[in-house]
């Protein structure tokens, strides 16, 4: 197993199972500068997670 391939694998998986973390913010709303620069790197983490994990094998049914 290459480093390249663990590396997709963990994007494509943190891609997958990060919306979860978005939760508390639609639930309790975005009040303050700190919550929305949060917000915004978890968005930002998310899609380089995507771009990351998209070419990983393990998502494609044989």
């Amino acid at each position: 197993m290459h480093v390249s391939h663990s590396v997709t694998a963990a994007g494509f998986w943190l891609g997958t199972l990060l919306p979860v973390a978005y939760l508390p913010f639609l639930v309790g709303g975005i009040d303050s500068i700190s919550q929305l620069s949060l917000f915004l790197g978890l968005v930002s983490i998310h899609a380089l997670a995507l771009v990351v994990g998209h070419d990983y094998s393990g998502s494609r049914s044989r």
